[in-house]
Order: C-alpha cells, then sequence, then structure tokens
C-alpha cells in the first residue's frame, strides 16, 4: 500500500498539469503529442481551479484569462471548436522560427503553439479547397509552411523546445528527458526488376516498345539480364542489405503487390522468386505495403493486398505506404484505420525536401470530421530521392541533404527519407545517390 502511494506521489511529480476551462479531444490530442511524444513528460488536465492550485509542481494554465501568476499560455479557440472554419492566419517572425496565432502580452509565449501545431498535425488546411496536381496529390505549393518559408523547419517540434526551455525557466529543478536523434530508411519499391520475372508476353512487348523508340541498348541490356549475363539494373538489395548490416536503424521496405495495371507494373506477387525476395528483405529489415493505385479508392481491393501480404511475411502488416505518394484525407487514413494497418509513411511532397505536416515526430491521425484521435501512425517523409533531382550538382545534393539532416539533428528528431530500389543501380541519374544515402546513414555517428 505504501508502495503505491509513492509511486502516486512520484508520477504526480513528474507530470505536467494543465487547467483549461474545457477539456476536449483536440486538446488532449495536441497537448499528448508536445508534452509526451516530444518532450517526454506526462500530462494531465483538470478545470477545477482548486485541484490546480494544490498541485506543487509542474503545471501551466491553457485558457484565456491567467488565474493569477501561474505559467500561462493564452488560448486560441481553435482547440475548442468542432468541425472545420475558415481560420485566419498571419505568420510571423518569431526568433529564429515562424509562429502564427499571436495571443497577446500576458502569455508565456507570443503565441498559442498549441493551436498552431493542431493546424499542422491534423493537415487542418487540406481539408480546406486547394488546387490539385494531375494525380488529386495535395502539393507543397498549396501549403502554408511554403508560402511562408517555413516548410524546412519542423516547427512543431522547434516551438516544443521552446515551451521547454520557458517552462524550466518556471520550474528550474525539473529534469525533461532527452531523445535521441534516429533515422528511418525507407526503401520504396515500385519494381522490383527492370527485366527478370515479367514473363513471356510482357518481355515481348518490351522489347518491341525498345525497337519503336530506337532504344537498341535497352534491348541488349534486357536480354543479356534474361540470359544470365549481367544483374537486372533495380536489382541492388543485397547492396542494401549489407548496408542495413553496418546500421542499428532498421529500413522499412514497401512491395508493391497489386494486380498489373496502368499506374503500377511490378512482378506477379504469386512468383515464387519474388515472394522469397520478399522474405529474405524481411530477414533483415521491416517489410511494409506499398499500396496500389487503384487500392487508394477501394478499400477491398486494400484488404486484398493486406492479406496477400500477410501471407507472404507470415505475420500482421506492420504499415503501409501509397502508390504516387497520394493522399485524400480523410479517406485514405479511415481505410487504414478500418483495416487496423498500424502505421503510414506517405505523408511528405515528393518534388519538395521539408516538412509536410511541421514535424519530424511520428503522430496520430486526427479525424476532424469525427473530431477523435485514431490508432493509425503517421510517419512523416522529409527528402524523396526524386526531389534531389533538381540540384545539378553533387554538392548541392549534398548541401540541401544535409540541411534538412541539420534540422532533425537540433530536435534529437526522426529522420525519413525515402529512396527506391533503382536508386542504387548503375543508371546515369542516380550516379551521386549511393553517397547521398551514405551521408544518412552516418548522421547517426555524429548525433
Amino acid at each position: 500500500m505504501e508502495f503505491g502511494i509513492l509511486a502516486i506521489g512520484i508520477c504526480q511529480s513528474y507530470m505536467l498539469l494543465v487547467y483549461t476551462h474545457k477539456i476536449t479531444p483536440r486538446l488532449r490530442y495536441t497537448f499528448k503529442q508536445i508534452c509526451t511524444r516530444i518532450l517526454g513528460v506526462p500530462v494531465s488536465f483538470t478545470t477545477t481551479i482548486e485541484y490546480f492550485i494544490a498541485h506543487d509542481n509542474l503545471k501551466m494554465s491553457y485558457t484565456r484569462q491567467p488565474l493569477g501568476k501561474e505559467f500561462f499560455i493564452r488560448s486560441n479557440e481553435l482547440l475548442f471548436e468542432q468541425g472545420l472554419n475558415d481560420v485566419e492566419i498571419k505568420v510571423s517572425d518569431w526568433e529564429d522560427t515562424k509562429c502564427f496565432f499571436p495571443n497577446g502580452e500576458q502569455s508565456a509565449l507570443p503565441f498559442d503553439i498549441f493551436a498552431a501545431s493542431f493546424y499542422l498535425l491534423s493537415r487542418y488546411e487540406e481539408y480546406m479547397p486547394h488546387v490539385k496536381d494531375e494525380f488529386g496529390r495535395f502539393t507543397a505549393k498549396e501549403s502554408l509552411a511554403f508560402n511562408n518559408g517555413f516548410l524546412r523547419q519542423p516547427v512543431v517540434d522547434i516551438w516544443a523546445l521552446k515551451f521547454r526551455k520557458a517552462l524550466k525557466t518556471q520550474f528550474p529543478t525539473f529534469t525533461f528527458p532527452e531523445r535521441q536523434y534516429k533515422i528511418t530508411p525507407v526503401i520504396d519499391i515500385p519494381k522490383a526488376y527492370s527485366y527478370k520475372l515479367k514473363g513471356i508476353m510482357r518481355s515481348v512487348g518490351g522489347t518491341f516498345n525498345d525497337l519503336f523508340r530506337f532504344k537498341l541498348k535497352n534491348i541488349y541490356t534486357r536480354y543479356s539480364v534474361l540470359f544470365g549475363f549481367r544483374n537486372d539494373p533495380y536489382d541492388t538489395f543485397k547492396y542494401i542489405i549489407n548496408k542495413q548490416k553496418q546500421v542499428k536503424d532498421k529500413f522499412i521496405f514497401f512491395f508493391l503487390i497489386g494486380d498489373f495495371s496502368t499506374y503500377d507494373k511490378n512482378i506477379n506477387a504469386q512468383k515464387s522468386k519474388f515472394i522469397s525476395l520478399i522474405k529474405e528483405v524481411g530477414d533483415y529489415s521491416k517489410i511494409g505495403l506499398k499500396a496500389s493505385y487503384f487500392a487508394l479508392t477501394d478499400s477491398a481491393l486494400l484488404k486484398t493486398e493486406k492479406l496477400r501480404m500477410e501471407s507472404i511475411i507470415n505475420q500482421d502488416l506492420y504499415a503501409s505506404r501509397n502508390s504516387y505518394s497520394k493522399l485524400n484525407l480523410p479517406e485514405s487514413y479511415r481505410n487504414l484505420v478500418e483495416l487496423e494497418i498500424p502505421e503510414d509513411f506517405t505523408m511528405g511532397y515528393i518534388n519538395q525536401i521539408g516538412f509536410r505536416a511541421g514535424t519530424c515526430t511520428p503522430f496520430f491521425f486526427y479525424d476532424l470530421d469525427y473530431e477523435i484521435q485514431t490508432p493509425l501512425r503517421i510517419n512523416t517523409y522529409h527528402v524523396l530521392d526524386y526531389a534531389l533531382l533538381k540540384y545539378q550538382s553533387t554538392l548541392d545534393k549534398k548541401m540541401h541533404l544535409n540541411q534538412i539532416i541539420n534540422a532533425v539533428k537540433k530536435v534529437n528528431g526522426e529522420f525519413v527519407p525515402v529512396f527506391h530500389n533503382y536508386t542504387f543501380g548503375t543508371t546515369e541519374t542516380w550516379k551521386d545517390y549511393k553517397e547521398l544515402f551514405n551521408i544518412i546513414l552516418d548522421s547517426t555517428d555524429e548525433a
């Protein structure tokens, strides 16, 4: 009994108590993301002033007016609303970053970091009217972050650390835990092989296609591979697995196993050699499902692909990633929740480096229509190999990659790059990319 009382006492002392006038799902979601998942401190809430006053450790009020001289952040209305509203946002400079939702002089911070964080994490802006690209995707150029110059900053994590610094000033004896920088490399596999395991019809069709376009070198390469005289240019799996063996952070391979279509042209998932490849890779790294293009709008098809992958790896599916990095919110994520797929790695921009949700910390999908936090864990990616192609020189590619790595390291976050299996091949387009991948792997040595 005494041990139980002591444990409760320790737990209460190692906890942030938040007084607010109304406890809402949005408020719980945002505070737990910032305080617990980023800063490592449990948080609880109260609407009872007497209970708040009696708490003699880490505490703050988040409401319209301070109760006294406590640590106070004036609240914006966003976390107390329901549904979608036309939110007016004016972005301002603040120290070395940006901010919005200003809240007056009485507040410990000059803006409501919780409302601003919720706006970015919930992807509020993606529910509002916007122009989509040819694949129906939300583009970086439509985003608040891109248009206000903070796309390359994990602002939610930066704000969280500034919030911690302000709390530390008022509660100097409180010790905050420190998290460690880590990497989670994603290997995207829309086509495991360029020529192998395609079958006679596809091989003949590909040959005639190359003839029609006078790509005679491709024909030579195709038949050199098919007759076993050279390695398939997309078959870089031994190289990647050797890299996996050198680092402790696990890679995640996303294999496309959907049926052949206009958009998806991988190997037939019934072929034993393709199944053996997936199993072999799974001995060293994590395996996820790359959902086919048509499965993005067809939950029955997505379920078929999920079950197909689970039968190959003989375990529950860990994560998925959408073809063409396409997301339709909230439908895409609701389908994953319904199928009990725990994690997603689709959130990011294909042609821009940066932080689509303003963070380098995984977070849960919040459904704005139903006002609930779902069990789906969102892992945003921060650079796709294609986004680096716009930089002509190797030096420029390295510079931009190092900039984004350093932005994550400054907040001890989790860096998620996306490379394809063919990125490590011998094609001239990707000649610098093994070196770039090594920069990412080596970044943990300096952390």
